[in-house]
């Protein structure tokens, strides 16, 4: 038989939320979710990420594409947990997909294949993941390997920076200079990651890169696809302030009103961010980690309040036209920033 208390107190409850103007679907997101509840759904997408690595040490997206960019987004998830190549849970996975980098490495200094339609993307998450790994590695041979690749790498990427100073889906000489936002923005992430690890990056090649994010930020904040023009996109203003910081530039003039774009566009979880949440919250998530404070507090339990809620049973995440592996790596990377385990996302 039902306690009358019981019964009582939770017809209360569900009064309390419907005079504050709430819907049943929201009263799930009322309780912010507690520590060992994120840390039991980044477990459980770890593992799933591992059982989705190939024989060869690669991961792919839909269709079997884009190998270097989501092998190189996976192994960042894995050693953001603190595992290593060597050490640590996830060691032997973060073992074979480095050495699957290191193997895409060309002789013109390209991670990945010059077949990808979209090669930047990929090489720029590489050249980011290996140097995250360098500081950590303990194979003096394999970390000299590392180094080569990641120098070349760098001399790679400064050719391939179109006259404006940004980046298009392939190098400007493959591209005819063409470039927009969101490869520069992965080019300028890669470049910091290795300027942090030791690699010499030239000062003019990320001076450009800047000069190109200002001139794409309109009169709102809003950073816009490219030079050419149009609305400012939420996902590309969230990556964009995330590589100023990444740059050093915490004192930006252009940063505030970026700031205020995003705040208007990106605090609402329902926002679809012009179809590109996942992106959008990637960048936007290691914008306000860095901000600290409540401000990071609020948004963390708001961030992780939604992806604990569409989180699938056996792991991992899979919404996104790129994949499952895509949208996992992206998620567990917003959901390990407070381990400050990778230099490059540590405030």
């Amino acid at each position: 038989m039902n306690h009358p208390f019981i019964i009582t107190k939770s017809f209360l409850i569900l009064i309390i939320f419907f005079l504050s103007g709430m819907t049943p679907s929201m009263i799930c997101l009322a309780a912010a979710p507690r520590e060992s509840e994120i840390q039991a759904a980044v477990t459980k997408g770890l593992d799933w990420l591992v059982s989705q690595q190939s024989r060869s040490g690669r991961w792919t997206a839909n269709g079997g594409e884009y190998p270097t960019a989501m092998t190189a987004l996976a192994v960042t998830a894995l050693t953001a947990e603190g595992s290593t190549t060597t050490q640590g849970k996830y060691a032997p996975s973060i073992r074979r997909g480095v050495d699957y980098l290191l193997a895409q490495s060309r002789p013109n200094g390209l991670i990945g294949s010059s077949s990808d339609q979209r090669y930047t993307y990929g090489h720029g998450y590489a050249m980011l993941a290996l140097s995250q790994i360098l500081g950590e590695e303990e194979d003096i041979e394999c970390r000299q390997h590392i180094i080569n690749v990641l120098t070349k790498a760098v001399e790679f990427t400064c050719r391939a920076q179109t006259q404006k100073g940004g980046w298009g889906y392939v190098s400007a000489k493959d591209g005819n200079n063409y470039d927009e936002g969101s490869t520069t923005i992965t080019q300028v992430q890669g470049l910091r990651g290795c300027r942090n690890a030791g690699i010499p990056v030239p000062k003019e090649t990320i001076d450009k890169a800047i000069r190109y994010i200002h001139m794409c930020t309109g009169p709102d904040g809003g950073v816009q696809y490219n030079t050419g023009g149009g609305p400012g996109r939420p996902a590309i203003t969230a990556a964009a302030i995330a590589c100023l910081y990444n740059s050093g530039e915490y004192d930006d003039k252009y940063v505030p009103k970026m700031l205020r774009f995003c705040q208007e566009s990106l605090n609402d979880m329902n926002s679809n961010a012009m179809g590109f949440w996942h992106y959008a919250h990637f960048y936007y998530a290691q914008v306000m980690y860095r901000q600290g404070g409540p401000e990071w507090a609020q948004y963390k339990e708001k961030i992780a309040g939604k992806l604990l809620q569409e989180a699938s049973a056996p792991g991992g995440w899979t919404q996104g036209y790129i994949g499952h592996v895509y949208t996992t790596a992206n998620n567990l990377l917003i959901l390990q920033l407070d381990r400050g385990t990778l230099p490059i996302y540590q405030r």
